[in-house]
């Protein structure tokens, strides 16, 4: 897998390396990595696979979700996802590259999904650019309308133009959940849920465009 990336830095572009799936850190083994270089989605479970592709970006091949899926869920909740679909994992961490493409409006937004059971119960992270009761933030479906659980937030998280680096971490003893975005220390989001300890991964978003790359899972498989 590539291990660098671009990150913004005042007004420029710094090439940073990553650890990625092959660095040193984290207690738990590698259970899934994907760079797209092969150009398959055998491994990927969409809501509507006519959503996603394949891409040329960052010199090299990347996940892209380029529109929208044709996909109505029970509960009021997002429709564009895309699990990794053979592997489920209790606590775990994920890390990734990802870009928005679509305009820039406050709610602009990506998403990651975790403890994925079905349809209709599951959580997810909504990375936007400005936060309310149903933006930026992290949310449990649970079989009824997307609810907010977030401990802590920012008042959003900016999209732009460049590859941000994201890392989700996930520990179901203690029930937290934390998001991590680009170099900042802190978290940009943290709660603390007991409903769902295992489940799918997957990324996507409520209902926008982007790409994804350099994607490493690291957990306990169920």
């Amino acid at each position: 897998m590539r291990t660098h990336a671009w990150l913004t830095v005042g007004l420029g572009l710094v090439l940073v390396t990553l650890a990625g799936c092959n660095g040193p850190g984290g207690k738990m083994p590698v259970v899934f990595e994907a760079d797209f270089e092969d150009g398959s989605l055998n491994a990927w479970q969409a809501t509507d696979p006519a959503a996603w592709r394949i891409e040329d970006a960052r010199g090299g091949k990347v996940l892209a979700l380029h529109k929208q899926s044709d996909y109505k869920p029970e509960v009021r909740s997002p429709v564009n996802i895309n699990l990794i679909k053979d592997v489920v994992v209790g606590s775990f961490e994920l890390e990734l590259q990802m870009h928005s493409t679509t305009r820039d409006y406050g709610h602009r937004d990506m998403c990651l999904f975790f403890g994925h059971q079905d349809p209709s119960h599951f959580y997810y992270v909504h990375i936007a650019n400005q936060s309310d009761p149903h933006a930026n933030s992290i949310f449990i479906v649970n079989g009824e309308p997307r609810i907010s659980i977030a401990k802590t937030r920012t008042e959003g998280t900016k999209w732009d133009e460049n590859w941000h680096a994201v890392r989700l971490v996930r520990d179901v003893e203690e029930g937290t959940i934390e998001v991590f975005f680009d170099d900042a220390a802190e978290p940009i989001m943290t709660a603390v849920d007991h409903n769902f300890k295992w489940g799918k991964v997957g990324v996507g978003s409520f209902d926008d465009t982007g790409q994804f790359d350099e994607i490493c899972l690291k957990g306990l498989q169920k």
